[in-house]
């Protein structure tokens, strides 16, 4: 790369780290082609972008920014995976492409602009995804109004069975 390339690479990392409030930088070492590309499909497929960086440019591009913890001391081959979306989906596409992949490894991390650890990740990986989240809520929420037609309609149910009973055995007729 010459220095005018440099430049422009550096420009737009630096405008991708701006907008991403999710970050992974994860090791890539001895991942054959044909992995790489599927991995970078199911991250695509999950909201996320994949790039390999240089190192050197990444520092550079990353001052000034929230990554800048997280991409300051990075060592070997690094690529990044950002998203604006949810950091769950995406951790959950890396997590499970490194137990497939053994030699795929997580460095650091950055979701909404606070570091996490690689116990964090591991516990970001497990949790449901907004979804899931979404419609357990509104299960929590549809409960008490479910339980309460329930009632009424064992109280009407239990009326009409009475009415009916009383009419079978002419109860009503003087």
């Amino acid at each position: 790369m010459n220095r005018d390339e440099k430049a422009k690479e550096v420009a737009r990392l630096k405008a991708d780290l701006e907008n991403a409030g999710n970050l992974f930088a994860v090791n890539f070492q001895k991942i054959p082609v044909s992995q790489d590309w599927e991995l970078r499909r199911q991250i695509q497929a999950a909201g996320g972008r994949y790039q390999v960086i240089k190192n050197t440019l990444a520092e550079i591009g990353a001052k000034g920014s929230p990554a800048e913890a997280v991409l300051s001391s990075l060592a070997g081959p690094t690529a990044l995976a950002s998203t604006e979306t949810s950091p769950v989906a995406l951790a959950k596409v890396l997590s499970t492409y490194a137990k497939e992949n053994p030699d795929f490894t997580f460095r650091a991390g950055m979701v909404e602009g606070r570091v996490i650890s690689l116990a964090e990740f591991a516990e970001l990986a497990l949790l449901p995804s907004k979804e899931e989240l979404l419609s357990k809520v509104l299960y929590l929420l549809n409960s008490p109004a479910r339980g309460i037609a329930v009632a009424m309609q064992s109280v009407i149910r239990g009326i009409a069975t009475a009415l009916d009973q009383a009419v079978k055995e002419n109860k009503f007729n003087q």
